[in-house]
C-alpha cells in the first residue's frame, strides 16, 4: 500500500505524518522506518522507529533514493512500514512527476509486504491523476 499525505508547505503535513507513525508503532509487530531530510524529529519519534536521515548517505536521485529503499527492505525482512517526509526533497523529485516513482513503489509494496505513507508538499489539485487516488490526507 502507498499512501499520500499532500498540501503546501506549512500546512502540517510532518506533524500528521508523526502522529500517524507514532500511533501505528504500539499496534504494529514488525519494524518502521521513517526517512528525513534531517535528524530534526528525532525527539517526536517513539524509540522504536528507526529514523534515517537521508542526506547523510549523499542519495542524489530518484533512481538513487529506490535503490537506497529497496536495500532497507533487502536488509530488514522485519519492515512492515516506512515513512517519507519532505519525499520531494529527499527522492529528488522536486518538480518532477512522481507517477513512475510511485508505481514502482506500489510494486515493491506488493512483492515485500511494506506500506509506504509519503508527506508530499503539493496541493492534491496539482498531483498527477495517477496517484489522486492514492491520497489518505489532504491538507
Amino acid at each position: 500500500m502507498v499512501q499520500l499525505i499532500v498540501g503546501n508547505k506549512g500546512k502540517g503535513k510532518t506533524k500528521c505524518l508523526l502522529d500517524k507513525v507514532n500511533s501505528e508503532v504500539k499496534s504494529i509487530l514488525g519494524n518502521i522506518c521513517y526517512l528525513d531530510k534531517s535528524k530534526k524529529h528525532m525527539y517526536e519519534l517513539n524509540n522504536r522507529i528507526r529514523l534515517i536521515c537521508v542526506p547523510d548517505f549523499s542519495i542524489s536521485n530518484a533512481d538513487e533514493f529506490f535503490g537506497f529503499v529497496s536495500g532497507i527492505i533487502s536488509q530488514d525482512h522485519d519492515v512492515e512500514q516506512m515513512y517519507f517526509d519532505s519525499f520531494l526533497d529527499i527522492a529528488g523529485l522536486k518538480g518532477k512527476d512522481i507517477t513512475p516513482f510511485i508505481e514502482k513503489l506500489k510494486k515493491l509494496s506488493a512483492d515485500f509486504g511494506v506500506d509506504f505513507i509519503l508527506s508530499v508538499s503539493m496541493d492534491a489539485a496539482e498531483l498527477p491523476e495517477g496517484v489522486k487516488d492514492l491520497v489518505s490526507v489532504a491538507l
